[in-house]
């Protein structure tokens, strides 16, 4: 095997551990250590799904759009196909502390959107970009790797439903009706993220002016107030959102999505920068992370205390050194330039 191939591999299985360090391990692992101990079974359920939009995304030619919309249909087939969640009454008790309409958990359906296009999808993609520059553009896979991927990812969604939403909401089944809207759902999704997105020109952005300590900010705090908007500090299932005692749902709902298009356009605005760089990458990931991880600190308990403190060092930790690395490269870059 060649070293570019074996470059891709390990782009590959970087991705594939990141996606569930990204959304699980730096979350609900805060609160229950012990989740360390299905790594394993997260890389196939994460790992396999994000792998496979990665991929598919890259061979088509497409960009941000495609793979937020892949992210969407990706957070369909977990929590509606797998898990069941969306439709669950008493699962989590996201049917009691959120808006249920129709059958279908609301406020848990976009706080889970919000977390799945970000960290499971986004910011694993992003940082993989940062790692292996040199296969930013290019597929990680050939087609029997393809093949083999999708076939694991569908292998995930079985193992979720036939296990957490077993365990989670014993003898919950959604109804055979709903099970065909999230199946049609999720191939609309594919087939527009793959097939249509791909050609439409994005509109010019006007930069802003981008320094990594804004962009981190500006994602953290982005990050923590979409989290506090709709779901419970901490997770905790005795209480709601933090303000939902203040505010009806579906006010809840429209400022958490006003909240996420502003960040949105603003990381946008910043990307649009021609200084904008890996740097800015890493600071972007470590805004949204630190956030994400001290959201679950709040359950105030001294496992989420001491867990979630050890986490966050953890991640400034490796993206110091990540940062480090970008650094050198940068200047070994310039001396050959030079010579």
């Amino acid at each position: 095997m060649n070293l570019a191939g074996q470059g891709r591999l390990k782009a590959a299985w970087t991705l594939a551990l990141l996606a569930p360090l990204c959304a699980e391990l730096t979350f609900t692992a805060v609160a229950v250590p012990a989740t360390w101990l299905a790594l394993p079974i997260l890389v196939l359920i994460y790992g396999a799904g994000v792998l496979l939009i990665r991929e598919a995304v890259v061979r088509v030619g497409g960009g941000w759009p495609s793979l937020i919309t892949l992210g969407l249909a990706y957070e369909l087939a977990e929590d509606g196909l797998g898990l069941q969640a969306l439709t669950s009454p008493t699962m989590y008790g996201a049917g009691e502390w959120g808006w249920r309409v129709g059958g279908l958990n609301l406020t848990y359906w976009e706080a889970q959107v919000g977390v799945h296009t970000v960290f499971s999808v986004l910011v694993p993609i992003m940082l993989v970009g940062v790692i292996f520059p040199q296969h930013r553009a290019r597929p990680f896979l050939r087609t029997g790797g393809m093949i083999g991927v999708g076939i694991t990812a569908i292998l995930g969604v079985a193992v979720v439903r036939l296990t957490i939403s077993v365990q989670e909401d014993p003898g919950y089944n959604s109804s055979v009706g709903t099970v065909i809207v999230f199946t049609v759902a999720v191939a609309a999704l594919a087939a527009v993220a793959l097939a249509v997105l791909p050609r439409v020109a994005l509109p010019a952005v006007t930069p802003l002016p981008a320094t990594c300590a804004r962009v981190g900010l500006v994602s953290g705090i982005a990050c923590a107030a979409f989290l506090f908007l709709l779901m419970p500090p901490g997770l905790r299932k005795d209480t709601g959102p933090a303000l939902s005692g203040l505010l009806p749902h579906p006010i809840l709902l429209a400022l958490a999505a006003f909240v996420a298009v502003v960040a949105a356009a603003l990381l946008l605005r910043f990307a649009a920068d021609p200084g904008f760089d890996d740097l800015h990458r890493i600071w972007l990931a470590g805004g949204i992370g630190v956030a994400h991880t001290l959201f679950m600190t709040a359950r105030l308990t001294p496992t989420t205390i001491t867990a979630g403190a050890i986490t966050v060092v953890l991640e400034i930790g490796a993206l110091a050194l990540l940062a480090r690395r970008v650094r050198s490269r940068r200047t070994s870059a310039t001396r050959e330039h030079a010579y």
